[in-house]
């Protein structure tokens, strides 16, 4: 394969592709940025920057350089006042142009080594087996084309790698809208989220003297903006709401912004990532828009810089869909929330009133306080006891073993994580360096102990933590025990990083394609607690789906699946219910919802894997009543409801598949009501396919053969070497075999095969 122009193109030099490029090149990644505006911007879109951005900024050594912006601890929700104040390093809001930030990082990112390049608007965009292409135009009319290892687009609400990846972006235009001006030779009184009778109105001079203006008039639709309103427009409605003119000022800057929300399906496909505005738009009320997408580029950066190094474990990218995904969507309740109360008429003001008495309660205004600032994100970052598992890293002063004195944040600033001993004693960091070895390019490792009042501290008493470089907290000891699965999960394999010119060689050494078919998707696997369903199950996490692994009684062997795709770096969690009982759907949904929204923000179901079902085992007389309606109700009309509920969860495009057997075309008098049962699972593929290809949706029956399935049987090697004759490769089937069939049928690359039988009997059933 020629070799790549680079292993990372990011498109847009706002401030969250900046930050990113400074992130990706922190993790060791070639980063090339491509900016179609010529210079960077002299206009402050956003001006507040929250707690927890600026303690990422600290634990990048950026601070010093913004120098000392002023703070305000005070914000609002919704123009209600509410104090930010937490506990952090930063607390409060802070009040920085976005210029200056936009600035700041581009400094930092270029210092690095990123690769920034102004006057290229990108036209094209193609998604290959082995890379990315993309396709810019420069300013004199020339086409350059970039190859690369992905593209992440961090070009805006109106996102072009968006529109060409051909990404979801589900959502709704604005109907309300904001208008605001930067004016200079104004004298008119300061308003903070001032109510009047025909709206609402904003007006904050600053020391420079010109003064920023906002304006909302009730019931004043949205409409359909093609550019940004001019400042005659801004006069008018703020004499109307107001009664003051202030058309005689000189506009600087003139734009508005509405009430729309959006968000993408997916923050990842395969090769193409989107961060910020991009992934999410949302009423920047508050400065949250900013922030969310700084914290974005954050948590992708290093992971990205991971993958693209070809070190990653299988699921590492994942986590950032799965992580930011939710985190967007939680951003974007507050802020529709905020929106109706900002820009509602009269008729919102009893609810005001009643939230305003609320924020005086001190839980209630330090949870939105905790949601506005970011300092209350926590991450699904596997199993412990700790209560700061998943948060972000506190403020923690520690010193290290020669007595000086230093921070968590300050030993963050290499980009790499941390794996802290905190018992301050050299000899301890022993086990930690043999944990990590092989890692050294990506985990620090120190001794040191927590600096003056120790014991209120909340990791004093934790022993041993290991932070992830963007702060978040993912695993503690006492012992070492869970260490190496924390470190291969988020750290990757040891060794060094393969070269920049073969990467398909670097993904097959890694055991297969990183870069996973299934990515962003998530998928239900019924009885997959063991045998085929467990195989499914670990094969479906391999290529990067979230998967939900269902059991009936055995919650051990459910978990020791989940924990053999945590392994391997997927994700994935369990779900209880019995079939075939009254209420077996409904269970299993309740679970199955409920998992999928605390992981994912959403409940979407991309995929359906009915593997769950009742052998019969019995001759025809031997076959009571009983025992027939049992198998029909696990094997058949479990499936049905099922695949029924599912389609409320199923996106178009999703995909169901159904485990029949070898024995609907393979004649065993033993098994005749098993065989009907599983006929019956052929005819649903069969009908609701034809009902659901109007929504893409697929619908397959998987027919495996003789399997090893756990069964005693397959322990007396004489019965074994019978079964085996029956398949024309002379084996018995093993469970991966038929786990690799239906992973197939889960992918895109099986998006023309609907209502079909696949044999996956290894031959048997030729006869």
């Amino acid at each position: 394969m020629a070799a790549l122009d680079t292993q990372v193109i990011v498109v847009g030099a706002g401030p969250v592709g900046l930050m990113l490029a400074g992130e990706l090149r922190l993790g060791g990644a070639e980063v090339v940025v491509l900016e179609a505006r010529t210079s960077p911007t002299t206009e402050s879109r956003a001006s507040t920057l929250h707690a927890r951005t600026m303690e990422i900024l600290d634990s990048r050594g950026l601070l010093e350089e913004l120098g000392t912006p002023p703070r305000e601890p005070r914000g609002h929700f919704g123009g209600i006042p509410l104090d930010l104040t937490l506990d952090s390093s930063h607390p409060g809001q802070w009040k920085v142009p976005q210029h200056r930030t936009e600035e700041l990082l581009g400094e930092w990112a270029r210092s690095l080594g990123a690769d920034v390049r102004r006057g290229h608007e990108v036209r094209g965009l193609s998604v290959l087996d082995d890379r990315v292409e993309v396709e810019s135009v420069t300013g004199d009319g020339t086409t350059v084309t970039l190859s690369a290892l992905c593209v992440v687009g961090c070009d805006g609400e109106n996102s072009t790698v968006r529109r060409l990846a051909g990404a979801a972006f589900p959502g709704r235009d604005a109907t309300r809208e904001l208008l605001r001006a930067d004016v200079a030779g104004l004298d008119i009184p300061n308003r903070r989220f001032e109510r009047l009778e025909k709206g609402l109105a904003i007006a904050a001079r600053r020391d420079d003297g010109v003064t920023r203006v906002m304006v909302h008039e009730f019931g004043r639709p949205a409409g359909t903006r093609t550019g940004d309103p001019d400042f005659a427009e801004v006069a008018a409605v703020w004499e109307r709401v107001t009664g003051e003119d202030i058309s005689g000022g000189t506009p600087l800057w003139v734009n508005s912004f509405g009430d729309a929300d959006r968000q993408a399906t997916a923050y990842r496909d395969g090769r193409v990532l989107l961060a910020g505005d991009a992934a999410h738009q949302q009423m920047p009320i508050g400065g949250q828009a900013l922030n969310l997408g700084l914290q974005d580029a954050v948590n992708l950066g290093w992971k990205l810089a991971i993958q693209v190094r070809r070190l990653g474990s299988e699921g590492l990218l994942d986590s950032y869909h799965a992580e930011r995904h939710a985190v967007g969507a939680r951003v974007r309740s507050n802020i529709q929330a905020q929106a109706l109360l900002l820009l509602g008429g009269p008729e919102v003001e009893a609810v005001r009133s009643v939230l305003a008495e609320l924020i005086a309660q001190e839980p209630v205004r330090a949870h939105l306080a905790g949601m506005i600032s970011g300092l209350d994100v926590r991450y699904d970052v596997g199993t412990g006891g700790h209560p700061l598992l998943g948060a972000r890293l506190p403020h923690t002063p520690l010193l290290r073993t020669d007595g000086s004195a230093t921070t968590a944040a300050a030993l963050l600033r290499t980009g790499r994580g941390l794996l802290l001993d905190l018992s301050g004693e050299q000899d301890a960091e022993a086990p930690l360096h043999r944990a990590a070895a092989g890692r050294e390019d990506r985990v620090t490792v120190l001794s040191a102990r927590l600096a003056g009042g120790a014991d209120d501290h909340p990791l004093a008493g934790a022993g041993a933590v290991l932070v992830r470089p963007d702060g978040h907290l993912v695993w503690t000891g006492r012992t070492t025990d869970g260490l190496d699965a924390a470190l291969y999960r988020w750290f990757g394999l040891t060794g060094p990083a393969a070269p920049l010119t073969n990467p398909a060689a670097s993904a097959a050494a890694q055991g297969g394609n990183t870069m996973g078919r299934l990515n962003g998707k998530t998928a239900l696997v019924t009885g997959s607690s063991r045998g085929m369903g467990r195989a499914t199950a670990v094969r479906l996490a391999r290529e990067g789906a979230l998967v939900a692994v269902h059991y009936t009684s055995n919650k051990e062997a459910a978990a020791e699946t989940v924990a053999a795709i945590e392994t391997e770096g997927g994700r994935a969690f369990t779900v209880r219910a019995e079939l075939g009982v009254p209420g077996d759907v409904h269970e299993l949904f309740l679970g199955l919802e409920a998992g999928l929204k605390e992981r994912t923000g959403t409940t979407d179901l991309d995929i359906l894997v009915n593997n769950a079902g009742e052998m019969g085992g019995v001759s025809v007389d031997d076959t009571t009543p009983e025992k027939f309606d049992r198998l029909v109700a696990v094997n058949a009309k479990a499936p049905f409801f099922l695949i029924r509920r599912a389609l409320k969860n199923m996106p178009d495009g999703g995909r169901i598949i159904n485990i029949s057997s070898g024995l609907t075309h393979f004649a065993n008098p033993e098994e005749i009501a098993y065989a009907m049962t599983k006929g019956a699972v052929e005819q649903l593929a069969l009908h609701f396919a034809k009902l659901l290809g109007p929504r893409n949706i697929t619908v397959n029956s998987v027919a495996p053969g003789i399997t090893r399935n756990g069964n005693p049987v397959f322990d007396i090697p004489e019965a074994v070497e019978q079964m085996a004759q029956l398949s024309a490769f002379n084996r018995v089937g093993e469970p991966e075999d038929v786990a690799d069939v239906v992973t197939f049928l889960a992918t895109d690359d099986a998006r023309w095969v609907t209502g079909a039988f696949l044999d996956a009997s290894g031959g048997t059933l030729l006869g």
